[in-house]
């Protein structure tokens, strides 16, 4: 079942690039107490997430912060390296890069992708959530493009 607007966030452990290389990050602490932008790539390096994806959320940082928000993470099924060496491509240090590598949290949230056609295997869908207190806010779900999920459609419903 697909997570929805009113639902709590699942408390899974994912992984996050510390100074020290992968460290753990339990979803339950990061999103508790505050509000959290998140938004899921099906890969990191990809064509769309590099080119259109991720530079919204990096140009348009600062504007969300404004709105009110304590975080912005960034979510997709690789692992804590890949995760990081794409946060420094991006130039994305105020992003929180989450590795989901054997996708607990993208199935707990229901946004499972089969990309196993183009030879990607299980990945996440392209969404974006805000999240206050770890309860959904905006859920946003794309089938094809940006539109759903962009910076600047979360901007428009903070």
């Amino acid at each position: 079942m697909t997570i929805a607007k009113g639902d709590k966030i699942p408390d899974i452990t994912l992984k996050t690039n510390g100074p020290d290389g992968p460290e753990d990050l339990a979803t339950g602490d990061f999103f508790a107490g505050r509000r959290v932008v998140l938004f899921a790539v099906p890969g990191a390096f990809t064509p769309g997430c590099s080119n259109t994806h991720m530079p919204g959320f990096v140009v348009n940082a600062d504007k969300i912060a404004a709105k009110g928000v304590d975080a912005i993470a960034c979510l997709s099924v690789n692992d804590a390296f890949v995760m990081g060496a794409w946060q420094k491509d991006q130039n994305a240090q105020a992003i929180t890069m989450l590795a989901d590598g054997n996708a607990e949290f993208t199935r707990a949230l229901g946004m499972e992708l089969d990309a196993s056609g183009g030879g990607m295997g299980l990945r996440c869908k392209r969404f974006a959530l805000i999240a206050n207190d770890g309860v959904v806010e905006y859920l946003g779900v794309d089938a094809k493009g940006v539109e759903e999920s962009s910076a600047e459609t979360v901007l428009a419903h903070l």
